[in-house]
């Protein structure tokens, strides 16, 4: 096996203006899409991306917080590194200054999304194979060697992801076939907040034509009416055999929520999403117990693992949308996927990668884990700053072949990430 050693380690502050009214929801007005961007120097050529999604300004302070966090990562060989990441990856979380401004949220913990993404994108590289094929070829000893399961081992102990990994050896070969058909996607980008009627109508017409079956319409406008009228035209466009998703990012407080999901159940959503506090697990509680059978989605704003462990226990979310640019990157969302697993919920991954690392992720979820086959967000806005931008057809998510983590961005004429 080729030794790769990290010679440097720097970060891009990546900013992306978006179409007029792209990305636009109920709280997030501002339509600029920005990467924290760690870049990873390794010997014999090699080099990696590490992405955390981020809004405006405050991308230069997770970029600085990278700089300050990556510094033991200069000189460490990969294969090293990762053999024991769980147990890094925990010192590099409790640094012992910078700890103190989350625990485990906020700018720090998004540079440790970007960091931790290019230690596993570097680390595909240098076995010359995509992210995907390097999970599943790991050992589930290998596997639990890259969690840190501080903080809920009384939810998922080493033996019990051992258990879960060892358990679904056997059956694989029925799962690997989604290799070569390919991941169903539903579309996010129809139905942001600034587009009128007539657009929405035309890009679920479009989406609809690209094979997509379920679409998703932002909700929260000040007029409460206006949600409505957009969910039955919606509803209407896309017919009774399309799925429809709910997305509040947050608005309502829980006697809000209680009162406008009444009303948009009547449209049959699968979902509703993050309809209120990100952190307030009673009021999700209550909202999931309350709107059934409509389910509830949350975790592009839960922040770590911890958080993730009390939704799960009390049954605040039914659909896990775990996003590894959202939680330490790629090592905690893994440790999120078998934590679901072991409480029967899905992972329906939020994508503030744009797709690209979690095409990766949720076939392993689906292939080592058995996790179901739902489907993954798909928002194309970025696809032209990727060197090898997701490929989507006929609604699906096609395999990736190209080695690592499908990070690598084009950051500006002539220079990639």
């Amino acid at each position: 096996m080729k030794n790769c050693v990290i010679q440097s380690v720097s970060t891009v502050d990546a900013r992306f203006a978006l179409p007029e009214g792209a990305g636009t929801d109920s709280v997030h007005t501002r339509n600029e899409y920005c990467m924290a961007v760690t870049r990873l120097a390794g010997d014999s050529q090699i080099s990696a991306t590490g992405i955390a999604l981020t809004l405006g300004d405050g991308n230069r302070l997770v970029c600085e917080a990278i700089d300050l966090l990556a510094k033991p990562l200069a000189g460490l060989e990969i294969n090293e590194l990762m053999s024991n990441f769980g147990k890094f990856s925990r010192r590099l979380a409790d640094h012992p200054s910078l700890r103190w401004l989350g625990p485990h949220k906020g700018v720090v913990h998004l540079a440790l999304a970007s960091i931790t993404n290019a230690c596993f994108d570097l680390w595909a590289k240098s076995r010359a194979v995509p992210l995907w094929k390097l999970l599943l070829d790991l050992t589930p000893e290998e596997i639990v060697a890259v969690l840190d399961l501080s903080y809920v081992e009384d939810a998922l102990s080493e033996q019990d992801a051992l258990a879960i990994l060892r358990a679904k050896l056997a059956t694989r070969n029925l799962r690997e076939p989604i290799l070569q058909t390919g991941y169903p996607g539903y579309d996010t980008s129809v139905g942001w907040m600034a587009y009128d009627d007539v657009k929405v109508r035309e890009l679920t017409a479009r989406a609809i034509g690209r094979g997509f079956r379920a679409f998703k319409l932002k909700v929260g406008s000040a007029d409460e009416s206006r949600d409505l009228r957009r969910a039955a035209m919606l509803r209407g466009v896309v017919g009774e055999a399309g799925i429809l998703l709910f997305d509040a990012n947050q608005h309502w407080n829980l006697p809000g929520a209680r009162r406008i999901c009444r009303e948009l159940a009547q449209f049959k959503p699968l979902w509703i999403e993050e309809p209120t506090h990100p952190d307030d697990v009673y009021a999700h509680v209550v909202l999931a117990r309350e709107l059934a059978p409509v389910k509830i989605a949350a975790g592009e704003h839960i922040p770590n693992r911890v958080l993730f462990k009390n939704f799960l226990h009390y049954g605040g979310v039914h659909f896990v949308q775990a996003d590894c640019t959202r939680l330490a990157g790629v090592s905690e969302f893994l440790t999120v996927s078998l934590m679901a697993k072991k409480f029967g919920l899905p992972i329906v991954p939020h994508v503030g990668d744009m797709g690209q690392l979690h095409q990766h992720l949720v076939l392993f979820n689906h292939v080592a884990l058995d996790h179901e086959v739902v489907f993954l967000e798909h928002i194309p806005h970025l696809k032209d700053h990727f060197v090898f931008p997701a490929q989507v057809s006929g609604g699906l998510y096609k395999t990736p072949q190209e080695p690592g983590a499908s990070s690598d961005m084009i950051l500006n004429a002539g220079e990639h990430g």
